[in-house]
């Protein structure tokens, strides 16, 4: 077994974890980074869900690394890919010209951007990536982590990463349980959180749904029809409320009224790339199911280098609500994982064989499974399931519905903190859960993240760096998005780096109002904006 010793070990490599490496390795430490699977950054990549992000992303509001991060994609696409004249002049480039996106694009491309982004320092020695390896144990004395130990995916090969700062940027927060870290999952009582929509009663494993996200393109007059799904009938058959005609159909309910409502699938239509962008304001924004996701619409490219646009398919007819893939027996999570998979693939074979068309026609054959844009997976979905929701710290500070929520907070804004470390802005967004409650989706005034939240009641030199920060399972609807999670990384990463430094340890730089202005002043420095300008809730 091999053992190495580093300042600052970040285990996990979704957005959090990289933001993290990044910041903590330009701040001047050392650092180890370690990525589940053969691909970094997370939802971005390996789980295939482009870019969530907020109405004045192009102006404001985001950190300068991830601004480097949406520089680069479109920088990639100019650099490697045919595109129009008139889309490689667009200063906003979409080359996916979807709905919900300024800036949607294949999963691949942001892969290659990551990882020109921690290039240089990998090179220069001062960053170590292990990928495909994963956290079974950690070395804990009293209130403090000494040691992970990590297990390549493939070979089994075992290490220990000695560490002086932890930080905790895994898809679920699995290095918490491993650590004897207090953490919550699932919804919070009322009594515990105040929060209008909790219930009277925890529910630790009511949880938001897992996705398995897939890309299609459509060639028309080609059958790429796959197989039938052994457990297809079931899910054809199955009834859930606010699903009149099941899961496998276009008719679901509406994330903000729950009334059933009638979605639409046209591959390939016509139009002009450079008039369809995001409304997030707009009721009606995921009706057109095709634009709803798009990431390469082929009016952008030279004629004839897409023979189809290519769109992802996380949708609601994809979300598997039977069960969490995690905080469970193994064997169960596991079950409930690969079904998710089934699932995706019996929407597939339902919209290849039975959705109805325009035309009065059923089905559309000539839609094709891309496995190749999503990492040549064997099922030919994305390579991991899209995780809403994970493991959440006890933190010194929890952020509450009514710290955020518009209707509450109306005027006033959300909450400001005095420890402010970034911010972010998104819909209270929670999809039908385990738990069978339908959707939360509820205006949410532009809030800040609070170092608090970043930090564990007990554990001192423990950092949450993702989606296990102190929110509730209300707020993480708003806090889960790619650049909330990235600032949330880049603080943790940064805090690291000056806890190291200084040698003081990260909860004092918070209750120290000189220690923390410092911090906060290097954060700004750095390019995080800690305050939002007069902005409203949407």
């Amino acid at each position: 077994m091999g053992e190495q010793r580093t300042q600052v070990l970040v285990v996990g490599g979704g957005l959090g974890g990289v933001a993290a490496a990044l910041a903590a390795v330009e701040a001047g430490a050392e650092v180890v980074l370690v990525g589940e699977g053969p691909w970094i950054g997370g939802q971005l990549t390996s789980q295939a869900v482009p870019l969530d992000e907020h109405p004045w992303v192009e102006q404001f509001g985001v950190t300068a690394r991830y601004r480097r991060l949406r520089d680069g994609i479109r920088g990639y696409y100019r650099a490697h890919y045919p595109l129009t004249a008139e889309a490689r002049a667009r200063r906003h480039l979409n080359p996916g010209a979807s709905r919900v996106s300024a800036l949607s694009h294949e999963p691949r491309v942001a892969l290659a951007v990551l990882e020109a982004m921690l290039a240089p320092l990998r090179s220069a020695g001062r960053l170590e990536v292990l990928l495909d390896h994963v956290p079974d144990a950690a070395l804990c004395d009293a209130d403090r982590v000494h040691a992970v130990h990590l297990r390549a995916r493939a070979s089994g090969c075992e290490r220990v990463v000695w560490a002086d700062r932890v930080l905790d940027a895994t898809e679920t927060g699995e290095l918490l349980p491993l650590c004897g870290a207090e953490y919550v999952t699932g919804f919070e009582s009322r009594e515990t959180t105040g929060e209008p929509h909790a219930p009277a009663e925890a529910q630790p494993l009511n949880m938001q749904p897992v996705t398995a996200c897939f890309a299609i393109d459509h060639l028309e007059g080609e059958d790429h029809t796959i197989d039938r799904p052994a457990h297809y009938g079931e899910w054809k058959a199955g009834r859930r409320d606010g699903w009149p005609e099941g899961q496998l159909s276009l008719l679901a309910p509406d994330p903000r009224s729950g009334v059933p409502t009638r979605r639409t699938l046209t591959p390939n239509p016509p139009g002009d790339p450079a008039l369809i962008g995001p409304d997030l304001a707009d009721p009606e924004l995921d009706r057109a199911l095709w634009l709803f996701r798009r990431i390469a619409a082929r009016g952008n490219f030279a004629p004839g280098a897409y023979g189809s646009d290519i769109t992802l398919v996380n949708w609601p007819q994809n979300d598997y609500w039977l069960g969490p893939v995690f905080e469970v027996p193994a064997e169960q999570a596991a079950r409930d994982a690969l079904a998710a998979r089934e699932l995706s693939l019996c929407l597939l074979h339902w919209l290849q064989t039975e959705a109805p068309r325009p035309d009065g026609g059923t089905g559309w054959s000539g839609l094709r499974l891309r496995a190749d844009v999503v990492g040549d997976t064997t099922d030919g979905l994305a390579a991991a399931l899209y995780i809403r929701e994970a493991r959440r710290i006890q933190a010194e500070r929890t952020i509450a519905e009514q710290d955020i929520a518009a209707d509450i907070r109306g005027t006033h804004g959300a909450l400001s903190y005095t420890d402010t470390v970034g911010i972010g802005a998104y819909r209270i967004d929670l999809h039908p859960s385990t738990g069978g409650d339908p959707y939360i989706d509820i205006p949410c005034c532009p809030f800040q993240i609070p170092l608090g939240a970043l930090l564990p009641v007990r554990i001192e030199n423990l950092l949450a760096a993702a989606k296990n920060i102190g929110t509730t399972h209300i707020t993480n609807g708003a806090y889960r998005l790619h650049p909330v999670e990235w600032n949330i990384g880049e603080a943790a990463g940064q805090l690291a780096a000056f806890s190291v430094r200084t040698g003081v340890p990260p909860r004092a730089i918070r209750s120290d109002p000189l220690r923390l202005a410092a911090f906060q002043a290097e954060l700004s420095e750095a390019g995080v904006q800690l305050r939002w300008p007069d902005v409203r809730a949407y």
